[in-house]
């Protein structure tokens, strides 16, 4: 059983709390002082935790916007989904430029192949894309390039875009070629600003398309739109723009087990429809969303592991430098120092005098970098990347130029508590 504290004790426990308090607060007004009395000199010796923190945590942010950003990109095409292409997607580029040279686009016939063997789907669909960009416009509007698909009627049921009124189109438009359309919510804003699209005609590449339908706002990626899009029937598009198109074939699984299941029997079907051996590579790609994120997580996670180096090379140039305008502050306070301990300051007050001085200026670089960090992450945002202020990065940002103000202070400081007071006085300078 614990025997309480007396009155006397705790009285004391209590003492000395206020009094660590006091002193603390003192030592943290004094620092203030000490910064805003040599501006200049504080400002150099924020730099290199400044850029530090700063490097920090705008590398995190751009990686955890792209990342936030891939994720929602194949979110979107379903958990269970996977997506056969001329070659994968997540690899390196010497790999996608060999496949690319090696592999083919997979054709109109090998979908319908796949159509009639593979068992057991959810979905299946195709879609090509024109490429350059055409234009579109309607009356005196135009957008001077905009994505055309070509699509199966079953995209919308895995694709990420979704009606929002009218309708998508139908089995009966691709059987009949229909020259009909579905625009995207930024096609809609610029070729029918106030006017319901529902009916009318634009024109894409020169082609006249009836609109039927317009989509849910998907909202934007990097600096870009992807909104700026219109598809039409698949089978229109070979009648219209492309007679033998180049495919993405898109095929959704009703679970994870099912789609292992599937990923290996779409590899199989399209061997043999292509007629490899056995010892022959795939000559197309099959891309899957948690192998996609995979190869993209290994492939940030470098990049973060360079820029960790970068950021303590930084660190420790911040360190060093605080550590000797330290130095050189004690050199020029040892007058103040001797005085203080002539009046009874003890050699812990000093020394967390200065600790707090060389703390407080870390701390003030490490705002500094947040601050910069956050405005270079917003312009990232909206010229270049998907960038997302990273809290986890300010909080380490945080922690590290606080230790940094720690470790680099405690010898300037140690030196200072050490002092002889009568030395002290005598120092002229």
């Amino acid at each position: 059983m614990t025997t309480p504290a007396s009155p006397a004790t705790q009285a004391t426990r209590h003492t000395r709390r206020a009094s660590l308090w006091y002193a603390a607060r003192e030592a943290f007004g004094i620092a203030l002082r000490e910064l805003r009395a040599h501006k200049l000199r504080s400002f150099l010796t924020l730099l290199g935790v400044v850029i530090s923190t700063a490097t920090l945590i705008l590398v995190m942010s751009v990686v955890n916007g792209i990342n936030l950003f891939i994720a929602k990109r194949f979110a979107s095409f379903g958990a269970n989904t996977f997506i056969v292409s001329q070659f994968r997607w997540a690899q390196s580029t010497k790999e996608t430029l060999k496949e690319a040279r090696r592999n083919k686009a997979p054709l109109m016939r090998e979908y319908a192949f796949l159509q009639h063997h593979l068992v057991g789907y959810k979905f299946l669909a195709a879609a090509a894309n024109l490429d350059p960009q055409p234009s579109a416009h309607y009356q005196t509007h135009k957008v001077d390039e905009v994505v055309l698909t070509g699509a199966t009627p079953s995209l919308v049921d895995i694709g990420q875009q979704q009606v929002a009124y009218g309708r998508y189109f139908n089995t009966t438009d691709e059987e009949h070629r229909s020259m009909v359309c579905f625009i995207g919510h930024y096609v809609l804003t610029t070729l029918f600003p106030g006017v319901d699209p529902l009916g009318h005609t634009l024109f894409v590449g020169g082609q006249p398309f009836r609109v039927i339908g317009v989509a849910k706002v998907v909202g934007s990626s990097t600096n870009t739109t992807e909104d700026d899009f219109i598809q039409i029937p698949l089978s229109t598009f070979q009648k219209v723009f492309m007679v033998q198109p180049q495919l993405n074939i898109f095929v959704s699984a009703w679970n994870v087990t099912q789609m292992q299941e599937l990923e290996g029997e779409t590899r199989e079907l399209l061997r043999m429809e292509r007629r490899l051996t056995y010892h022959e590579s795939d000559t197309f790609g099959i891309n899957t969303g948690e192998g996609i994120m995979s190869a993209w997580h290994e492939f940030t996670g470098a990049i973060f592991g360079g820029s960790i180096g970068l950021v303590a090379v930084f660190m420790v140039i911040g360190g060093i430098v605080i550590m000797n305008i330290m130095l050189a502050s004690v050199t020029e306070r040892y007058q103040e120092i001797g005085l203080r301990k002539s009046l009874g300051a003890r050699r812990r007050d000093i020394q967390m005098q200065f600790v707090m001085e060389s703390t407080t200026i870390a701390v003030c670089g490490g705002v500094l970098g947040i601050l910069i960090a956050a405005a270079l992450t917003a312009l990232v945002r909206v010229l270049v990347l998907p960038a997302t202020l990273s809290v986890t990065g300010v909080v380490v940002g945080l922690i590290l130029s606080t230790l940094v103000g720690l470790v680099f202070g405690v010898y300037p400081a140690s030196k200072a508590a050490h002092l002889d007071p009568i030395e002290a006085l005598r120092w002229e300078g």
